[in-house]
């Protein structure tokens, strides 16, 4: 099995020695699981669309998960614009060679006014998985369980800039998502 991930800043990792990319890679590997991220720092759904041929196509995972959004939602993208960057890719995905696709959203922001932002892509992301049926990982609301069930305050899985996890951010992503990539992955062995 073979997982790409392509999305911007968060699942590049920025800020932080081992993103969840790298946490599934290791921890998927040794069940033969291969986690691919082509993911980089500041791109937006628009450097997605634009390298999409490149980048995934060849590839040709099982599951492809498409990780923007926080870098859209700080940059000069539209949510018209995003959500139609999704349902391209997720288009041209299925069409090429037809992969699990899931959609993730993002973490919670403490800033009201950031948090306002960010949400309005997340129901984007929503919007596309229920028309598309790909599989939404709604990682806010998540979150938003681990940070009560643990006692947690949002800061302490966030760098100083809040649109980034931190490397227990980057755990609990990975835990997330390894969750689900095991009960999948028993299916396919």
């Amino acid at each position: 099995m073979k997982i790409l991930i392509r999305g911007g800043s968060i699942p590049a990792g920025h800020g932080v020695s081992r993103g969840y990319g790298d946490i599934l890679r290791d921890a998927l590997a040794p069940r033969g699981i291969a986690v691919i991220n082509r993911s980089r720092f500041g791109e937006t759904s628009f450097d997605g669309i634009g390298t999409f041929r490149e980048e995934v196509i060849p590839l040709r995972p099982d599951i492809l998960i498409l990780h923007f959004g926080m870098d859209d939602a700080f940059s000069a993208v539209y949510r018209s614009e995003f959500k139609e960057n999704l349902v391209n890719m997720v288009r041209v995905a299925r069409e090429v060679f037809d992969p699990a696709i899931w959609l993730p959203t993002g973490h919670i922001l403490d800033d009201p006014w950031d948090m306002d932002a960010v949400a309005i892509f997340y129901r984007a992301i929503r919007e596309v998985s229920l028309d598309l049926s790909c599989r939404l990982i709604p990682l806010h609301t998540i979150w938003a369980g681990v940070l009560q069930e643990k006692g947690l305050r949002n800061a302490d899985l966030l760098q100083a800039d809040q649109r980034y996890p931190n490397e227990k951010g980057h755990e609990i992503i990975a835990s997330i998502l390894l969750r689900d990539v095991l009960k999948i992955s028993k299916f396919h062995n």
